[in-house]
């Protein structure tokens, strides 16, 4: 029995360690405005062994999978003492959600969990479950993780057993080891999904990001991206929300919207990545898109770009919750590349990488959504017309530039 279990502890150890060091090649062409990469960055198999298993073969001779994970998804995301940090949302065989930071040297392959995962304290009303942790580092010193918090509708009848309560749980740590569980966020709505803390005070206050809804499943008549302000962090409360940016019939959002992670300052504005939801004939769609708000006034959009800026591709698009990219995480370094983190499919994570400068761009010269077809075809016939206005290159250009050889 013993050579049982050693023999699978040595296919087991070989195989984690070789996935743990694979290469992570970016893709020949992508589309300018971000590149995308060959492989996830975390997968449920990159889970430590010991998470897992129970090595000890008195107890466990065949080596059996004692606690299973199923997915690795939403991420938050933080450049923490030179390395690229990423909060991860584990979830379990058994539907629980926790968090567990994985890091990486250069935040494109090489992603190992830590030894253990977050041991995130509880309030006096326990979690059932919790997830999608954004994370910022605000200017009061701290580094907070925004996450949802979920628990049973106390209304619902036994019959229903999927009715829940959605709120913004708040956790805070200077090493993200040890964390600090604070009271939830308050605000009008009757649930909250997708808060973010926006890393600046605001008139003294902390700004957040919220996303007002009814239901735990449907935004109902509220939805929408909303801003708010608190006096206080703990306890935080937010008497007033204003929408920002509405959910809208016949876009990428008309079901609803949420803010990804906190945005990124830039000379022009505020970078925001957000999702958005719609239906479809094969269930509800997710992706992920942009805008811009102003320096001064956060809640003016100055920019937003028609359409999504990433949606899942290939098996990309398969999962536990197919045809869905969600995006909580993403790192600008010093030299302007940005590290894009997202999820497919609720299943496993991704890094695309682009440029401050290049989504600047984008968000700001890309045009907005006319909200009716014959708007689609004028921009695409503008886009034409200019286009014939570029004098055509040379033959020597044409050579010069490796078109023709």
């Amino acid at each position: 029995m013993a050579s049982v279990f050693h023999h699978r502890l040595h296919l087991l150890q070989t195989k984690h360690d070789q996935l743990l060091h694979l290469p992570n090649e970016k893709e020949e062409v992508g589309n300018g405005i971000f590149d995308r990469y060959a492989r996830p960055v975390l997968t449920a198999a990159h889970a430590p062994l010991a998470w897992k298993y129970d090595l000890n073969p008195a107890t466990n001779p065949f080596l059996m999978e004692r606690i299973g994970v199923n997915a690795t998804l939403n991420a938050g995301a933080i450049k923490w003492q030179g390395r690229y940090a990423l909060v991860v949302r584990v979830e379990g065989n058994d539907r629980k959600s926790f968090f567990a930071v994985a890091e990486s040297a250069n935040g494109i392959d090489g992603f190992q969990f830590h030894e253990r995962p977050i041991t995130l304290p509880e309030t006096e009303d326990p979690d059932t479950n919790v997830y999608d942790m954004r994370l910022v580092e605000h200017e009061d010193g701290w580094i907070y993780g925004l996450f949802c918090t979920e628990r049973r509708d106390p209304a619902a009848s036994d019959a229903d057993q999927s009715a829940a309560l959605a709120k913004c749980g708040i956790a805070r740590t200077k090493d993200l080891v040890a964390w600090e569980r604070l009271a939830d966020l308050t605000t009008g709505s009757a649930q909250q999904r997708n808060v973010v803390l926006h890393p600046e005070f605001v008139d003294g206050q902390y700004a957040f990001y919220t996303r007002p809804q009814d239901g735990f499943i449907d935004a109902g008549k509220g939805g929408g991206i909303g801003f708010g302000l608190s006096e206080s962090i703990n306890p935080a409360q937010v008497t007033q929300e204003v929408i920002i940016d509405k959910k809208q019939y016949h876009t990428i959002a008309e079901v609803k919207n949420g803010l990804g992670p906190g945005p990124i300052k830039t000379e022009k504005g505020w970078l925001h990545l957000a999702h958005g939801v719609r239906n479809t004939a094969a269930g509800l769609r997710y992706v992920l898109y942009m805008f811009m708000t102003d320096l001064h006034d956060l809640t003016k959009i100055i920019h937003k770009p028609a359409g999504y800026f990433l949606a899942p591709e290939g098996e990309e698009r398969v999962g536990d919750v197919s045809n869905v990219a969600f995006g909580n995480g993403w790192i600008a370094d010093d030299d302007g590349k940005v590290f894009i983190y997202y999820a497919s499919s609720d299943t496993r994570m991704h890094v695309a990488t682009s440029t401050i400068t290049q989504l600047i761009d984008y968000v700001v010269n890309t045009p907005e959504d006319g909200l009716r077809s014959a708007a689609s075809v004028q921009a695409i016939n503008a886009l034409i017309d200019r286009n014939h206005a570029v004098p055509a290159p040379t033959v020597s250009e044409r050579v010069t530039n490796g078109v023709e050889r």
